[in-house]
């Protein structure tokens, strides 16, 4: 099917601004950032950005939250748990209403189960036991979860601290909606777990007038408490730092006892004449989470440190939110207008095999021939680091098709990056790998024919992305060692800068 040169389809809807005709710059104004009804954008809230604010809203968010966990500990110390309020409690759904997290298909998550709860529950009484009376730190910080609990991540302690602030983020998107947004977009809705009541020991909703799509109302959140990649209080930090962390405590005994220890636990290998060979990245990680766990005061030090240097969080998390906007919003809205305008991209083929290819042949297209290769670089000129952010601008352009197009679907044998259906017996599978990848030629090998079997389709689609002349020879290389050099299900996109004269010189 050819497209019409003299006639542009309209791109599909996307960004909130999109479905609610607001104007980019009146939400960027009001300070809030551009979600995607259609899918999350990998942002989520830090709650150390809500706790180094100058801003009192922001301030008694925090302290509330802290507050909270208090109640939940001093219940704890009480005996006063049980299955029934630890579910109430501490068990809360995500909240997708506001598009944002680590879900590229649809705004789908796990939310926070028993595993969670179990976890909080166990630290309130020891890593929680001081909130609110802190000797070494400023405040009190829920991320000391993440410091001590394998399996407790960002994704864990956003959801929860989005949880807990619901009602602000309720509360701040029916301000906005009432002001920007047309009555008939709007609508009266019971919005539940928006305020708790501590004599009672139960949470109260609302209702409230709100932006409205078919499935539902969508919230919008500030950018300023949003950051990417990782929250201000990390794991990765502390073991990084932890060599200054140490010395930076100030009792000479218990910093030689610290030492001691860390050292006995600390595991080598030996070499083939039974010498010690220098400690792993691994070995070292585990020395220091035993250590952790005998001396968690460590953690409080690394928090002192962090607490200090808080106007580089608030600084680095705005360059991360920045670099989101640019990459999937702006670049995305421009790359989608390229398609529309200038391809068959947004027509509709006869089955998934063929609109996948199409898909993948006219993106490539764009990247290659029409300058689209600008949109996966960021503002200074970094390539995109990660596949997950590849996956994400996919599943972004290809919104509209007549297929269903999911992502990071897994059933069983690991998740696929996207899956083309039109029904059982139509279904086409969509890899997509960056040529920087270290394991590029095992997955090229294995993964996809696992994924086959696993959804009972033998169509599949692998993408490359290489940025430099070096990636490319390596995907050369690799193609050349699987003796599949000429596989036509096997697709190249080349996003270099540095082979690209502009339209107007070519």
């Amino acid at each position: 099917m050819k497209s019409d040169p003299t006639k542009s389809s309209r791109p599909a809807r996307i960004y909130f601004t999109d479905f609610f005709d607001v104007a980019p710059k009146t939400l960027a104004n009001y300070g809030a950032f551009n979600v995607s009804p259609v899918v999350d954008l990998p942002l989520f809230v830090d709650p150390f950005l809500l706790f180094t604010s100058d801003k009192a809203e922001y301030l008694a968010l925090h302290d509330e939250m802290i507050r909270y966990l208090k109640f939940l500990r001093d219940k704890s110390a009480q005996g006063l748990l049980n299955p029934g309020t630890l579910k109430a409690w501490y068990c809360f759904k995500e909240v997708k209403e506001n598009c944002l997290g680590f879900c590229e298909s649809g705004n789908r998550g796990i939310g926070l189960g028993m595993s969670f709860a179990n976890a909080l529950n166990e630290n309130l009484n020891n890593l929680f036991k001081d909130f609110g009376h802190e000797q070494v730190t400023r405040g009190s910080h829920l991320e000391k979860l993440i410091l001590i609990r394998s399996g407790v991540g960002k994704d864990k302690i956003s959801d929860f601290t989005t949880n807990l602030i619901k009602g602000f983020l309720v509360r701040y998107t029916e301000a906005f909606a009432k002001k920007h947004i047309a009555a008939e977009k709007r609508q009266r809705v019971s919005v539940s777990h928006v305020e708790f009541d501590y004599d009672k020991g139960v949470w109260k909703g609302g209702t409230f007038d709100l932006p409205w799509l078919d499935k539902g109302f969508v919230l919008l959140t500030p950018e300023d408490i949003l950051t990417k990649d990782d929250t201000w209080i990390n794991k990765k930090d502390l073991q990084k730092d932890f060599p200054q962390i140490r010395e930076s405590i100030e009792n000479v005994a218990l910093r030689a006892q610290i030492d001691q220890y860390f050292f006995s636990v600390l595991k080598h290998d030996k070499d083939k004449e039974g010498k010690d060979l220098e400690p792993t990245k691994k070995q070292r990680a585990e020395a220091i989470d035993f250590t952790l766990r005998k001396f968690p005061a460590l953690i409080d030090y690394y928090i002192r440190e962090k607490e200090n240097n808080g106007d580089e969080a608030v600084e680095r998390s705005k360059t991360k939110v920045d670099e989101v906007e640019l990459r999937f919003v702006q670049n995305i809205h421009s790359l989608v207008q390229q398609l529309s305008n200038e391809t068959a991209f947004y027509d509709t083929p006869e089955n998934t095999l063929d609109e996948a290819r199409r898909r993948i042949s006219y993106l490539k297209h764009v990247i290659e021939d029409l300058d689209g290769y600008r949109l996966f670089y960021d503002g200074k000129g970094s390539p995109i680091e990660r596949e997950k952010d590849l996956q994400i601008a996919f599943k972004l352009v290809c919104i509209g098709s007549p297929s269903s197009v999911d992502s990071e679907v897994n059933n069983g044998r690991g998740p696929v990056d996207s899956k083309f259906s039109r029904g059982d017996g139509d279904k086409t599978l969509v890899e997509f790998k960056l040529a920087s990848n270290s394991k590029l030629e095992q997955n090229l090998e294995n993964q996809v024919k696992i994924y086959e079997k696993a959804n009972r389709t033998t169509q599949s689609l692998k993408v490359i992305l290489f940025f430099t002349e070096d990636e490319h020879s390596k995907v050369k290389r690799v193609l050349k060692s699987l003796k599949i050099e000429g596989d036509t299900s096997i697709i190249l996109i080349d996003a270099r800068r540095d082979n690209k004269p502009s339209a107007s010189k070519a």
